[in-house]
């Protein structure tokens, strides 16, 4: 009935008009029959039973082209007329490929093939699953039928000719009414805003009072036309938004990503008796993207992963698990070096020597692993729209750049250098040598915004240039990080879609040709977070914010948005800080990936031994971030809240928690930590090692923690819990 399992660790089972996949993580039920297009009608935890669905479910693809739209007419991206034609096809033989992880052999694969016999076009839904994870990844392929001269035997003979994709969808579904038992009036979207120095806003809202307005579907006789939409437009893939969303019920949690670094959707809806959420990435109607497919020209969708759980931590914890399934993880990465980086709250783009080796030293006597030089270090004075060639500057190292790369490596510390590699300044003398098909171009015109013109990475030119950069600075120079940064967000422009995957590819080659070096994602910050460019790249920048009371919101939630061994928390003590300000300002790098800056030369002897005491606070927390799952005791924090709370939860059982006090707080705080009610646990503080005038106090009936912090926000502290031992912190 045109569906394939392939892999190990599976039972399918087929019985019409159902046909049921099933792994060690999950079950998901399809509804396979001839008269209508295929549809997942439930998604449960593995173990839990599976529910028919109605008749009528939403269909699993969705496809409109120029002239073949959708019916009804409106702005959603459903009741398309192809999507509904659509078909199930005989198995056309089965084939594995291997998944997306790391290449342990445990990923496990399912297809669905459909055709419409009125276009010709054919469209296969790929599904892949790791073992144990209950979540998949799929996307959408379409075609004309056509392989290597043949033609599928069941579809209706058509002309073949162009068809103009202005929309796939990669998933949708209406399984979420069935498994949860609930109406439309009783769940709730979680999902964030996101913008430059006010990363990862979560926020949950009734899907009531976003959109889907309520009304009389059968005195209509026809579905409602409302939506909830979700979007990332340009390139800046998460400049607006994270391309994340929770559906919550009572016990109940579907949960997504989009993984593309460029513009993306996700909407919500009712149909005319049901409710369905469909994920995509560019769309004409919201990001005038469009494909032709061809004979011989085939188009594939953006990648997403969807998984399923019975609580907010759970489904993060299930996210966790599936970012850490598709991400390739290369010897390189296992390190995790602790980074000193020179810019945030220091030298703020304005490296010389002079300033560089003061630094240096005191990153090394304080422990960094690696320290990156950041930005200004090509440039004699202005470099904003000049960028491109990325020379040293020769009047800011009058011993040349490889002085101070040298006495980096001297103090056995690995040398690092920030890189904007996608940009050429409208000044840069390569504005002028570079040929016109090495940059984007909009109706014939060059693109330029923020004085900048970006690189088309599908032009051999602008990838030889890119390359050659490379080369010299890791080849000749010996550099083994950059920080990449992206600061010049551009709108939409034919072909972004595959220049993005065009740059996508020459990361992959990058990384390829040198193993050792590691890449850290930068967008302003955390503009371009999103899974694909996480999959494949060391870690994460989650913020420009300067303020450490306002990052610390963004620490505490960057877990929701990434792995937490990759978010590159900024901790940037200052000499004339507060010594509780000093002490939140480390605890933002704490639970994560410290990224350390400050003139850490300039401090007393109090305030370095205060950064060596976070410093080692962290190795310990970094031999088990990359197991650990991300927990919110109170909650994903909303971007004003007084109290913060992010818990990193141990293979073996403990607990790291930092906590905050945040301006506006009261003097103490209750946090639910109902895996330990009824234990007898210890409470240790990790960070800092006195932990006055905190005071924790245990409840092991109710398991809750309650804190106190001496009325001193804003102030912060990191805790470990241990379970199974009498602690200090009482009963």
């Amino acid at each position: 009935m045109g569906v394939e399992h392939a892999g190990t660790g599976r039972s399918p089972v087929s019985a019409t008009p159902f046909v049921d996949w099933v792994t060690s993580g999950f079950s998901a039920r399809f509804r396979v029959a001839a008269d209508q297009p295929v549809a997942l009608v439930s998604f449960v935890p593995a173990g839990a039973a599976l529910a028919d669905g109605p008749d009528d479910p939403q269909p699993l693809v969705e496809l409109t082209t120029i002239g073949h739209g959708r019916f009804p007419g409106g702005f959603r991206h459903v009741d398309s007329t192809i999507g509904a034609r659509l078909r199930p096809v005989p198995d056309g033989g089965t084939r594995h490929e291997p998944g997306d992880g790391d290449g342990d052999g445990s990923d496990v694969e399912f297809r669905i093939r459909q055709a419409d016999a009125a276009t010709g076009l054919r469209v296969e839904s790929v599904f892949r699953a790791r073992d144990g994870v209950p979540a998949f990844r799929t996307w959408t392929e379409v075609s004309t039928g056509e392989t290597d001269g043949e033609t599928d035997g069941d579809v209706e003979h058509v002309e073949h000719v162009e068809h103009v994709v202005d929309f796939v969808s990669s998933f949708a579904t209406g399984a979420f009414l069935t498994d949860s038992g609930a109406r439309v009036d009783d769940l709730t979207l979680t999902h964030a805003d996101n913008d430059w120095a006010a990363e990862n806003r979560w926020r949950t809202d009734p899907l009531r009072d976003i959109g889907l307005a309520r009304i009389d579907r059968e005195a209509q006789h026809h579905p409602p036309r409302s939506r909830a939409v979700v979007q990332n437009r340009g390139s800046w893939s998460t400049g607006e938004a994270l391309p994340i969303g929770l559906l919550q019920a009572e016990q109940y949690s579907l949960v997504w990503q989009i993984e593309h670094n460029g513009p993306w959707l996700y909407e919500l809806g009712e149909t005319r008796r049901h409710a369905y959420v469909v994920l995509s990435g560019p769309t004409d109607q919201e990001h005038q993207w469009t494909a032709t497919v061809a004979p011989g020209r085939p188009f594939t969708s953006v990648p997403v992963s969807v998984g399923i759980a019975t609580s907010l931590d759970g489904a993060f914890g299930v996210l966790t698990a599936q970012r850490r399934a598709i991400r390739h993880v290369r010897p390189a990465d296992l390190a995790l070096p602790l980074v000193f980086n020179d810019y945030m709250n220091t030298l703020m783009g304005d490296p010389t020597t002079a300033k560089l080796l003061p630094l240096v030293d005191a990153a090394a006597d304080a422990g960094a692993d690696l320290f990156c030089i950041d930005a200004g270090w090509y440039a004699e004075g202005h470099w904003w729209d000049t960028v491109g060639e990325w020379l040293p500057a020769a009047s800011r190292f009058p011993g040349g750049l490889a002085e101070v790369i040298d006495h980096i490596r001297s103090r056995g510390m690995q040398a690092g250098l920030w890189l904007e590699p996608e940009v050429v300044g409208i000044n840069s003398p390569l504005a002028s040598t570079l040929p016109a098909d090495a940059f984007v171009q909009h109706h014939g015109v060059r693109v330029a915004e923020h004085g900048r013109h970006l690189l088309d990475l599908r032009s051999p030119a602008a990838r030889a240039h890119l390359d050659e950069v490379v080369d010299r600075l890791v080849g000749q120079l010996g550099v083994t990080f950059f920080k990449m940064d992206d600061n010049t967000m551009t709108g939409p422009f034919p072909g972004m879609l595959e220049h993005q995957r065009a740059l996508l590819d020459w990361l992959d080659d990058v990384q390829a040709r040198y193993p050792e070096l590691l890449i850290e994602n930068c967008a302003s910050g955390a503009m371009r977070a999103d899974g694909a460019m996480l999959s494949r790249l060391h870690m994460q920048s989650t913020s420009d914010q300067q303020d450490p009371v306002l990052y610390a919101s963004i620490a505490a939630a960057a877990p929701a948005a990434m792995l937490p061994e990759q978010a590159g928390n900024w901790a940037y003590p200052a000499v004339a800080m507060s010594d509780e300000l000093f002490v939140l300002s480390l605890v933002n790098g704490v639970l994560g990936r410290m990224y350390l800056s400050g003139y850490l030369n300039e401090m007393s002897d109090a305030q370095r031994a205060l950064v060596a005491s976070a410093i080692a606070a962290h190795r310990e927390v970094l031999t088990v971030v990359s197991d650990a799952v991300p927990v919110w005791p109170l909650g994903l924090p909303a971007w004003e809240d007084t109290w913060v709370a992010l818990g990193l939860r141990a293979p073996a059982g403990d607990l790291y928690l930092s906590v905050w006090s945040l301006p506006g707080a009261g003097d103490s705080v209750t946090l639910p930590l109902p895996e330990f009610t009824g234990e007898a646990v210890s409470v240790e503080p990790l960070f800092p090692l006195e932990p006055a005038p905190w005071v924790p106090s245990w409840d092991q009936a109710d398991g809750t923690l309650h804190l106190t912090s001496g009325d001193t926000a804003p102030t912060a502290r990191v805790l470990r819990i241990r379970p199974g031992t009498d602690g200090a912190a009482g009963d």
